[in-house]
């Protein structure tokens, strides 16, 4: 059967091709047949209780050069699509908070939106770890400083980074005998006004900061362990660090089993888990990646695994 899906997403003429996960998915939803229609936020608008988007048709290849046509735009309510994928990436701030709400209106006329709007509000990627703290090294949130201090000088070995940033961005790693320990906190927490995520430092960062991909709830069988450079502490491959295909451990199995029926209940279909060593760290919810770098080691489609659950949804 033939569905017609909107994508949300940065402009699709900034992306990477080759390790861009958005297009993987379009690429195999037009091998299905689906016909393609393609907004950004500022396409989206709301009048009398009715979400529209001016969409425009979309037509795409898998290639490095010209990998996408776009027809003329054309404004329609949202809820004529039959599935809307939103892969926004972040900054996750007030402008995508209002996106969910237009989604949201969209989806009680029934569009189908992966990920659920609401959950996309609700599940802030680093602090929806602490749902599931069986899996998750010692953590603090918090954004008083002496607090942070003092659990840095528990933990002897601390990274702090924002409760919103992404990439890696902003991540500091600081121990009991850091000169910079009040600078970095008075920084990060802007004064004792911004809450921040610490984390007990896990030295197995050193073998890659995994990201596991979950669809529906179930974990596919592989990650990609993001290395980190040389004199860095940051896996991700933003901040340097180099990807290697990994099967996922009994302990990684044991974590999506803790984890997934919660993301299933909530309606996020796709969702990208980053663990270190043995521990939880991270619950990417709003535009995980990756799936073209674990499709291409392993000769795998976890486009066309998402798109099953999908379907199964649609019907």
């Amino acid at each position: 059967m033939s569905y017609r899906l909107g994508v949300i997403m940065d402009s699709i003429d900034s992306i990477y091709p080759a390790k861009d996960s958005t297009l993987a998915m379009l690429l195999e939803a037009q091998a299905r047949g689906y016909e393609l229609h393609y907004m950004q936020q500022h396409d989206i608008s709301v009048r009398e209780g009715i979400s529209y988007c001016a969409s425009q048709k979309l037509s795409v290849t898998d290639g490095n050069k010209d990998w996408f046509q776009l027809g003329a735009s054309q404004t329609q309510p949202l809820h004529e699509l039959d599935l809307v994928l939103m892969r926004k990436d972040p900054p996750f701030d007030m402008e995508y908070v209002y996106t969910t709400y237009a989604l949201e209106l969209a989806e009680n006329n029934g569009c189908l939106i992966i990920n659920k709007p609401q959950s996309l509000r609700d599940v802030n990627e680093k602090m929806f770890i602490s749902w599931f703290p069986q899996c998750c090294a010692t953590t603090l949130i918090c954004r008083n400083r002496q607090q942070l201090r003092n659990f840095i000088d528990e933990q002897k070995n601390v990274v702090v980074k924002p409760l919103d940033g992404m990439g890696g961005e902003s991540v500091f790693r600081t121990a009991i005998d850091d000169p910079n320990k009040s600078v970095i906190i008075d920084t990060i927490t802007q004064n004792g006004v911004r809450s921040v995520m610490a984390q007990r430092y896990i030295p197995e960062i050193s073998a890659g900061d995994k990201r596991i991909l979950i669809v529906d709830g179930e974990p596919i069988p592989y990650a990609l362990a993001r290395i980190p450079a040389a004199g860095e502490s940051r896996g991700n491959l933003a901040a340097g660090g180099t990807g290697k295909g990994v099967e996922l451990s009994e302990r990684d199995r044991w974590i999506c089993q803790q984890v997934g029926p919660e993301l299933k209940k909530r309606g996020l279909v796709f969702v990208g888990l980053d663990v270190i060593g043995d521990y939880l760290t991270e619950v990417n919810v709003t535009s995980p990646t990756c799936i073209r770098q674990l499709d291409h080691i392993y000769d795998i489609n976890i486009s066309a695994t998402l798109f099953d659950a999908i379907e199964r949804k649609l019907a």
